[in-house]
C-alpha cells in the first residue's frame, strides 16, 4: 500500500454550480466528504496540490488524511471528475473510512516475467481481459496492484482469477465464476499455418490413375 498523504481543506458552507465555478476561478477545487454514517461535508481543496496527487498514480487505492480547518478527517478517495479538455480535476468523492473500514475498490493488475512465458516467446500476444479487478479489502490495506506471473505460460493458457495468489483480507467482489484476467493469444500468422495444417490434414490423397 503507498504511503498515506495529508490534504488541507477549508469547509464550504455554499455549494451549487454557482460556488463551485466561484471556487474553480479561484485555484480550487469542490469536494465531498461522505460515508461512516455521518453527515456529508463540503470541502474546498487546493487545485495543485490535488492535480498531482490525481495524476500521480494509485490516488483511488491510497488513504489521506483531509484537514479540515484543523479536524483530520480519515478517507479513500472513491472518485473524481477531470476537465474533459484540459484533464483537470473539478470534483472529488472521498469515503470516510477507519481502521476497520472494509472497502470496495477497484486494483490494478500487473503482470510479471513475459520473458518466461514459452508462449509469448513464440510469438504469442498477452490479451488482457481485466487491467484491473474490483476486490472487498481492509481500507488500511489496500494493494497498489495484484501481480499475475506469466511464468510457463503457453499458447492458448488463459489466467483465471482462481490462479492469483492475492493478499490476506482482499477477495474479489465477483464470486459466481471464475473469471478471465487474460489469455495468451496466438500471433495471427501462426494461427493461419495451423489452420491451413488442418485443413490439408482433412483432404483425402488422390487415387491413382488406372494403369500407373
Amino acid at each position: 500500500m503507498s504511503e498515506t498523504y495529508e490534504l488541507k481543506a477549508e469547509a464550504r458552507e455554499r455549494v451549487g454550480k454557482g460556488s463551485a465555478r466561484e471556487l474553480r476561478r479561484n485555484g480550487k477545487v469542490p469536494a465531498v466528504i461522505y460515508g461512516d454514517k455521518q453527515a456529508p461535508i463540503s470541502i474546498a481543496l487546493p487545485y495543485k496540490e490535488l492535480y498531482y496527487k490525481i495524476h500521480g498514480g494509485g490516488f483511488k487505492t491510497t488513504i489521506a488524511t483531509i484537514d479540515v480547518d484543523g479536524q483530520k478527517i480519515q478517507v479513500l478517495p472513491k472518485d473524481y471528475q477531470l476537465d474533459p479538455v484540459r484533464d483537470f480535476p473539478v470534483h472529488v468523492d472521498f469515503l470516510r473510512v477507519s481502521a476497520k473500514s472494509v472497502v470496495h475498490v477497484n486494483i490494478p493488475v500487473h503482470f510479471v516475467n513475459e520473458e518466461a512465458a514459452p508462449g509469448i516467446k513464440r510469438g504469442g500476444v498477452l490479451n488482457i481481459v481485466r487491467h484491473d479487478i474490483e476486490f472487498t479489502a481492509p481500507a488500511t490495506a489496500i494493494p497498489d496492484f495484484i501481480e499475475i506471473d506469466l511464468t510457463g505460460l503457453q499458447l492458448g493458457d488463459s489466467i483465471h482469477i482462481s490462479a492469483v495468489t492475492l493478499p490476506k483480507d482482499v477477495t474479489p467482489v465477483i464470486q459466481d465464476r471464475d473469471f478471465t484476467i487474460a489469455t495468451i493469444a496466438a500471433p495471427a500468422g501462426l494461427k493461419s499455418e495451423e489452420n491451413a495444417a488442418v485443413d490439408a490434414a482433412g483432404v483425402p490423397a488422390t487415387e491413382e490413375k488406372e494403369g500407373e
